[in-house]
């Protein structure tokens, strides 16, 4: 948050820095309507997001409108106090000014009377804004299940009429469906009311900077060109860790359980980024093109390269059943079959209550031919992008230990984000994905044959764990996980380096 100027003194930065990154500047008035305003998600994440927009001056007072819809009884002064002790921290003057703007509407989800008000409400905020240019821009921070209906709503009650210039769009949130049938069955009926090009299927660890920078890294370096394939790399980790469980979700999770919580989504979305071969450009069609590529390039998964954990304790939570198979923990092992990696295992790890939080990249690669300094047992040299906490990118390697022996040791060059950017603020993905959705840049959103080729890979595994051919074993809490997925790692190649911690530096 800036906190010095206004964002009434920042009217133009909208479209300057459109024409800077040469996108299409739009003009007219912007209505963006948060459904299921009065949610977790919507209180958390998207209006913290769009105050930031606005703080950034990305949103203009004088163009945007935002309408939140749900079925709380509440005033539009009553949600605005909601949203304001989700803005803490940023000026009382940016935060009033921003919390006008938010107007309410109270209605059912499956109901035509509370949609024609909603669009009601839309259609005086364009009168009188006297624009040639009507944008209509919807969030669903909703559950899934809904989603039919809601769509419908909106495609029945409030879409742009089509006399005025301008668009509509929606942002749906993850999870789509919970294997392939039911995800099919969900993008045909939304696809029966939308075009894909109005639809925005978000994963917000899309818009996280760290997985932005992946296509940068790969294919704007030198360096990096001729390392990144098979004959260089022995094995990658795509890692995702939590240190505390499930904290009163049990029931929301045992659902879905860790797989299509986060390896499925979240963690696949960035072996695409890994995997994939360079696009023709940086249009976001290419670069989808190239996603789902990979994903069809996906052997099936092997049974005894997966290994499934229950957190000790899980099935305490009174909403979670007795006999929950579902798993907490799961590493899984891609194999990409062609030319690039052949042979070269992707070892997707996600688990909760766990011993320490993080999310990282870790591409391993092979041993050093002819070990001269006989330095093998210290560990291989590695390329790391830790997405968070503490954001940074650091190559592990071998140098001479200081002093008159030569003797060698494990050290790093290091990227840390908090250091070499200390005064710029690092966005947060919600922020940049529903800016793109406004811009209608859908390169950071699931394309619906890209989910379609996710699912695929997964469902066979997903059904049975539900079928219960497959278990879960136990873990500790605050454990590595499943001496197992250790096992596993170990088994596919993987050779952990002992004795060696990188720390991230500090200013002290």
């Amino acid at each position: 948050m800036s906190g010095g100027s206004s964002p009434s003194s920042r009217r133009s930065s909208f479209n300057s820095l459109s024409r800077d990154l040469d996108l299409p500047s739009e003009q007219g008035c912007l209505s963006i309507v948060v459904l299921g305003a009065s949610g977790d998600l919507a209180k958390k994440k998207t209006f913290p997001a769009l105050y930031h927009l606005f703080d950034q001056g990305f949103i203009q007072s004088g163009e945007v409108h935002i309408f939140g819809y749900a079925r709380s009884n509440l005033s539009d002064d009553g949600l605005r106090e909601r949203i304001r002790g989700y803005l803490k921290g940023a000026p009382e003057e940016d935060v009033s000014e921003f919390l006008q703007l938010i107007k309410y509407v109270s209605g059912s989800y499956d109901n035509g009377e509370g949609f024609e008000k909603l669009n009601k409400a839309i259609s005086e905020y364009e009168a009188s804004s006297k624009s040639e240019s009507y944008r209509r821009l919807f969030y669903l921070a909703l559950p899934p299940s809904v989603y039919p209906s809601v769509c419908k709503m909106i495609r029945t009650y409030c879409m742009n009429p089509s006399s005025h210039p301008g668009w509509t769009r929606v942002i749906v949130e993850k999870p789509f469906g919970k294997d392939l049938d039911s995800a099919e069955e969900l993008s045909a009926q939304l696809g029966e009311l939308f075009e894909e090009h109005q639809l925005y299927r978000i994963d917000h660890y899309l818009g996280k900077e760290l997985v932005q920078n992946l296509l940068v890294l790969r294919f704007a370096n030198r360096l990096f060109l001729p390392l990144w394939n098979r004959d260089n790399i022995d094995n990658i980790q795509i890692v995702f860790r939590e240190d505390f469980g499930t904290e009163g979700r049990g029931g929301y999770f045992d659902q879905y359980g860790i797989i299509r919580d986060i390896i499925q989504n979240h963690l696949l979305q960035v072996f695409c980024l890994v995997a994939m071969e360079k696009p023709v450009s940086l249009k976001p069609e290419h670069i989808r093109d190239e996603k789902v590529k990979v994903l069809q390039s996906v052997n099936p998964i092997k049974p005894e390269e997966v290994v499934l954990g229950q957190y000790d304790g899980y099935k305490d939570d009174p909403t979670v059943p007795d006999d929950s198979n579902t798993p907490t923990f799961a590493s899984v092992v891609l194999r990409v079959h062609n030319e690039r990696w052949e042979g070269v295992p992707f070892i997707l790890k996600a688990g909760k209550a766990l011993s320490s939080k993080k999310a990282e990249v870790r591409v391993q690669f092979k041993d050093v031919p002819g070990d001269i300094f006989k330095c093998k047992k210290q560990g291989r040299n590695e390329f790391v992008i830790r997405l968070q906490p503490s954001e940074a990118m650091y190559m592990k390697l071998t140098v001479k230990k200081p002093g008159l022996e030569m003797a060698t040791e494990q050290s790093e060059l290091d990227l840390s984000y908090g250091m070499r950017y200390q005064n710029v603020k690092i966005p947060e993905a919600y922020e940049r994905l529903i800016l793109d959705t406004i811009r209608g840049d859908q390169q950071h959103f699931v394309r619906r044959d890209e989910l379609k080729a996710a699912w695929q890979i997964f469902t066979p595994l997903l059904h049975d764990i539900d079928e219960g051919k497959m278990k879960a074993v136990q873990y500790q809490p605050g454990s590595r996980g499943p001496k197992e997925a250790d096992e596993l790692s170990a088994r596919v190649g993987y050779v952990q380096t002992h004795g060696y911690i990188w720390v991230p530096p500090t200013l002290a």
